[in-house]
């Protein structure tokens, strides 16, 4: 447990700081954030999270403070591991625990991603209907990354204790993912649409708390007559919060699927979370390019959610990690060079001609 908490605070602080980071660059650009920096963040923050699986497959075991063939059994069993350890032989046993940790990770943290894009899609929504000024998209995707961060960890240490203690709420996690994926794929053609006034999380602040009905900067709050009130920004980050909340009920759950180790799944989520920022910056301007990724998102969602229901089955059939991730990059990249090699087409308006207006053709 020692080992455990060290591992974590220290994975925390570091992430801390590259929040830090991440906050002091948004304050020199002024909030405003280019193409070219979105992509550099973007490369940067997933380097990192290519460095964290190096770390895993490495020095993995340290997580848990594993140093016997006794210990790695205990471990293994408990979040269900699928490494066959080599009897008198500890380092090759922690050698493939550690590969097998690392390609959990990996395999959460693609999977995080990919429905982070999902996100995105809601987030330009948000900012689109409320009218949010560019230069204060850091401001509000800063804090809500901060606020996902502690939400997701709750859900996550939650989430592994109630696994832990009713098995059974695996088939419930994967039935619904599998319905989650069905009803992606009918709405996928549907136009999603904001109603600021009618939305729930507006409708409840105006009900309790003082709201100003005016931005004022990149201001959360402003006092007016004595009075502290809420701004419209701040009521887009509370809205920003509830929609990570409702996307954590799908992720969190796919992430499971994948390994029932808390860790790695907090892990992997958090470095989806913090990339989540950059990644908006990168595809805010082109992601309706991208239209078969829904559908490729749905796909996924599925295919997790049959493998939660069968996994017992697919444990006896020999089904790796590796397979998992196999299927889930083979899914996201048909989905995008899909959407690359079959752009959706502009419907054209044609003219009709008008014999009394001979001169609607004439430029």
């Amino acid at each position: 447990m020692n080992n455990e908490l060290l591992f974590l605070g220290g994975f925390l602080l570091f992430i801390l700081f590259i929040l830090a980071i991440d906050l002091n660059m948004g304050r020199k650009s002024e909030g405003v954030v280019t193409m070219k920096k979105a992509g550099l963040m973007s490369f940067f923050v997933v380097m990192l999270s290519m460095g964290f699986y190096f770390l895993l497959t490495s020095y993995g075991h340290l997580l848990h403070g594993i140093d016997s063939i006794a210990q790695l059994q205990e471990v293994i069993a408990k979040h269900k591991h699928p490494v066959k350890i080599i009897p008198d032989n500890f380092e090759q046993s922690i050698h493939l625990y550690n590969q097998n940790l690392g390609l959990e990770y990996l395999t959460g943290y693609i999977v995080e991603y990919a429905l982070s894009v999902d996100n995105i899609f809601v987030m330009i929504l948000i900012f689109s209907a409320f009218g949010v000024a560019e230069k204060n998209y850091h401001r509000v995707l800063f804090w809500g990354i901060l606020g996902a961060i502690v939400l997701r960890f709750i859900f996550i240490f939650l989430g592994a204790a109630l696994i832990a203690k009713f098995g059974w709420i695996m088939y419930v996690f994967g039935a619904f993912l599998v319905i989650t994926g069905v009803k992606m794929f009918l709405e996928k053609d549907h136009d999603d649409k904001i109603d600021p006034e009618k939305h729930p999380v507006v409708r409840f602040a105006n009900k309790y708390f003082k709201v100003h009905n005016q931005f004022v900067g990149n201001h959360f709050f402003v006092v007016i007559d004595g009075v502290k009130k809420m701004t419209p920004l701040f009521l887009v980050l509370l809205i920003i919060e509830a929609t990570d909340l409702i996307f954590a009920v799908d992720s969190i759950p796919a992430i499971f699927s994948v390994t029932h180790d808390p860790y790695i799944v907090f892990f992997s989520n958090i470095f989806a979370i913090i990339g989540l920022r950059s990644m908006f910056f990168l595809l805010a301007g082109i992601i309706d390019k991208f239209r078969f990724l829904k559908v490729g998102l749905s796909f996924l969602l599925t295919f997790i959610g049959l493998k939660m229901i069968f996994h017992n089955q697919l444990e006896n059939w020999g089904f790796q990690t590796s397979h998992s991730l196999i299927i889930i990059v083979s899914i996201l990249a048909l989905s995008i060079l899909g959407s690359l090699i079959f752009p959706e087409q502009k419907k054209e308006r044609k003219l009709k001609y008008d014999p009394e207006n001979d001169d609607q053709f004439r430029h």
